[in-house]
């Protein structure tokens, strides 16, 4: 039964009743004797007919009787003159018309003895037609052949009298849509035909049993072959259970592509073909397609509920969980559409178990997750105030989860989201964008990246230096922000969010710029142009390099990877300092020159400062490159979760 809240699985609605035909497949114009129920002599005349028929039906059969030459044994009816094989058809469904007719009124008659062993002989030959035709045209009725050239609305449509049927020998085209078609799909329509003109003949001659027992064999080998080549086997749940999560892994993704040509392909060429070729009986067409297929369709619907109950519950494996979740519901409406009989049922509703079994498993994995991020209590801090390896791991998850945001929104629907009032303020009004899927859903990744937000404001404490946690923090958030404008986190918590965010880098970066360089800024006087005795001057010079150097010496280990928030930083000390510094340099430069140790006095320029700020941010070299956090995201279990 399908769970509350999984929208996605309406496409398994209960099916109605199928149309079974309720006359019989072998039921003619000539079966009901009221019919020719008008003379006296219907007798005789039945006689005639009977025998007239015979004598036509008697050299086209016995020509082609497989056990009485050996030029019927080897040839092929159809294949050596397609005009004749035409007519036999019509003589031996002309043949069994007379058999209804002559039976009505003479049941024991030895004219029916010599016509049944005539139709014996003609549908034996047909057996062997429709086995050749099957197994030497295995490359132009593949599924895919059949699902270029057709569709299963316009061929179950068609009437028996098909526009499939080919007139003479030069007449090699069939048309099915009125189009101009390939060489290789004229074939193919040709051939699908041919073996509708012959299981018609056999089933309307009461040979049903025999067409379809030709017909199973080849065609549920082709599937059975079909699912095996996709890389789709059938396991156990205690052969899943030992695999290495590596094997599990790669069958998961044959799995995915086994599902795309498989609905796409496979399974749609059969059910065209199937359709086409038994359109005369509803019964028929569902009892032959479903015996064929039903195999290998629950061997390819079965694996994604052995792999949930099977694989543990962790971060990592939840991508492919919801890569085989979300390909279900995309071919949902197709395994509706393709297996649509009462019969197949039993297909259906396991696409529906496995739908919800791997929906079980992925909340559990996000549970996990969420679980793990709020555990985590590690102490370590990074030099410069860096990138966290806890920020890089959570936020490559959490984008990687972005991309499944639809199909989340429906796993989780039974999941009460996070109550706004355990939200800051902040995180109000999210998912104002209207690419949003669900303001639930939003909510979610919202809360995700809140609990992230504040394991970094208890990791900034572990910092001795203040104003290198308010870089930290400032980082961080900076990345956070970034990974979330690159992803489909933007259309999930919206604009509203990421501009909250974006002031609250702002306060982070000047709360840093007050800690770190206030002492270096009020080490310059306030009026730098006034006049001040020599020695005045003397002092304010070299107070500011010592503030300067002590700041700079620190500062210079300190890391910016995001080159724009770094020029902002930059550029705001720059504005705060330089201008104060280089209109007290050049009103006071000349009084010192003129004493001794002047260099010891004036050791910078308003230039050499903004060389020095200008490197700023870098890091000590042996830090290695920052470029390494801006990497695309993996799917592994994030390193600071294990």
């Amino acid at each position: 039964m399908p769970r509350k809240g999984m929208k996605t699985l309406n496409w398994f609605s209960p099916k109605h009743n199928s149309t079974i035909d309720t006359n019989s497949p072998s039921t003619s114009q000539f079966s009901s004797p009221s019919r020719f129920a008008f003379s006296p002599s219907r007798s005789s005349f039945s006689e005639v007919v009977i025998d007239r028929t015979i004598e036509m039906a008697e050299t086209m059969i016995t020509k082609w009787d497989p056990d009485t030459t050996t030029f019927a044994k080897v040839t092929s009816l159809f294949y050596e003159n397609r005009k004749e094989a035409k007519d036999f058809i019509k003589c031996v469904n002309n043949l069994h018309k007379a058999m209804h007719f002559h039976a009505s009124e003479n049941s024991r008659s030895d004219k029916l003895i010599r016509a049944q062993s005539l139709m014996q002989i003609a549908m034996k030959r047909l057996q062997k037609e429709f086995y050749q035709i099957l197994s030497i045209n295995r490359a132009h009725l593949d599924p895919e052949s059949i699902s270029t050239i057709s569709s299963r609305t316009s061929i179950s449509t068609r009437s028996s009298t098909s526009e499939f049927e080919v007139e003479d020998d030069d007449d090699r085209v069939a048309a099915i849509s009125g189009e101009s078609i390939s060489e290789v799909e004229d074939i193919s329509s040709g051939v699908m035909a041919d073996l509708r003109l012959i299981a018609e003949c056999m089933i309307s001659s009461g040979y049903t049993k025999e067409c379809l027992q030709i017909y199973k064999v080849i065609r549920k080998s082709i599937i059975d072959e079909g699912i095996y080549r996709l890389g789709v086997e059938k396991l156990s749940i205690s052969q899943v259970h030992k695999m290495h999560w590596e094997v599990v892994d790669l069958k998961i993704k044959d799995w995915l592509n086994a599902m795309d040509v498989a609905m796409k392909t496979l399974f749609d060429g059969e059910r065209i073909l199937c359709d086409h070729v038994f359109a005369s009986s509803n019964a028929i067409r569902e009892s032959c397609f479903t015996e064929i297929s039903k195999d290998g369709a629950m061997i390819l619907f079965s694996l994604p509920e052995i792999v949930a109950k099977n694989s543990k519950k962790s971060p990592e494996k939840v991508f492919r969980l919801l890569d085989m979740y979300t390909s279900i519901v995309e071919h949902g409406t197709e395994i509706e559409t393709t297996f649509s009989f009462d019969s197949e049922s039993d297909i259906r509703s396991q696409a529906l178990t496995s739908l919800v079994k791997l929906g079980e498993s992925i909340r559990m994995s996000l549970a996990e997750f969420e679980t793990a991020l709020q555990k985590e209590s590690s102490k370590m801090t990074i030099a410069g105030g860096g990138i966290h390896p806890l920020t890089i791991d959570a936020m490559n998850y959490i984008i990687l989860l972005a991309d499944y945001s639809n199909v989340l929104s429906d796993i989780l629907a039974d999941s009460p989201p996070p109550a706004k009032g355990s939200l800051p303020e902040s995180y109000f009004g999210i998912a104002d964008s209207d690419f949003s899927p669900a303001p639930a859903i939003s909510l979610r990744f919202a809360w995700l990246i809140l609990i992230l937000l504040c394991k970094l404001d208890v990791k900034a404490k572990h910092y001795k230096d203040v104003s290198v946690a308010y870089l930290f923090l400032a980082n961080n958030l900076r990345y956070v922000v970034i990974k979330v404008r690159s992803s489909n986190l933007k259309y999930l918590l919206g604009e509203n969010w990421i501009s909250k965010q974006e002031g609250k880098i702002k306060q982070f970066a000047t709360n840093y710029e007050r800690l770190g360089w206030n002492h270096v800024m009020e080490s310059l006087p306030r009026e730098p142009n006034a006049s001040m005795a020599p020695q005045q001057v003397k002092e304010i010079f070299k107070r500011f390099n010592s503030s300067f150097e002590q700041a700079h010496r620190k500062q210079s280990h300190y890391v910016v990877p995001n080159s724009k928030l770094r020029d902002d930083l930059k550029v705001s000390i720059a504005r705060k300092i330089l201008p104060v510094y280089r209109e007290f340099y050049n009103k006071h430069k000349d009084t010192i020159v003129k004493e001794r140790h002047s260099s010891h006095v004036i050791k910078y320029s308003a230039e050499d400062l903004a060389h020095f700020l200008s490197d700023l941010f870098f890091g000590p070299i042996e830090s290695g490159s920052s470029s390494s956090v801006e990497s695309s995201p993996s799917r592994t279990i994030p390193s600071q979760l294990q």
